[in-house]
């Protein structure tokens, strides 16, 4: 037989661990980081969204704060930097997340997906029989996130947000 390929693989003795992502419950100390990396995501996404919208998806720290009412909030770190942030919200007995924000620097590192898991535990945690997310349907990464975490995508509503569709995702739990 002919030679087979086979992929190197890296040695164990010399290969750059990953760090590890820690996802916990956000405290008031956190509100000034996560105010921070809601900035830093929505200044370099919002390309021709109105002003208005990418102004309300920049919170003060005050704004945060209320919106921490009713919500409960997660954070993902990495090396003690906060990276990600999702919210969970009870809503007529089924689990809605709010403000999925990952750090464009750590995205596609597990640091959407460690929140989801987080977000779902805590949702069955809370007897929620269903979780459901809405994404702009430009944020198509967003989207591909939640279907690889066993969403199913169950709508669309046209020009809903700001004139823009969104898509309605759902997880059975």
């Amino acid at each position: 037989m002919g030679s087979e390929h086979r992929p190197e693989r890296a040695d164990p003795a010399t290969a750059i661990p990953k760090p590890e992502v820690i996802v916990e419950r956000i405290t008031h100390q956190d509100v000034p980081a996560v105010c921070a990396l809601f900035k830093k995501v929505w200044e370099n996404e919002t390309t021709g969204l109105p002003a208005e919208l990418v102004k309300s998806w920049q919170p003060s720290a005050l704004e945060f704060t209320s919106w921490m009412e009713g919500v409960t909030y997660f954070a993902a770190r990495k090396d003690n930097h906060l990276v990600g942030v999702v919210g969970c919200e009870i809503d007529h007995g089924s689990c809605q997340l709010v403000d999925l924000v990952v750090d464009p620097e750590h995205r596609r590192h597990g640091v959407g997906a460690s929140l989801i898991a987080s977000a779902l535990d805590w949702a069955k945690r809370s007897d929620a029989p269903e979780v459901w997310a809405e994404v702009l349907s430009r944020f198509t990464a967003a989207g591909a996130l939640l279907a690889h975490q066993e969403f199913k995508e169950c709508g669309v509503l046209r020009k809903h947000l700001w004139h823009e569709d969104v898509r309605l995702f759902e997880r059975l739990l």
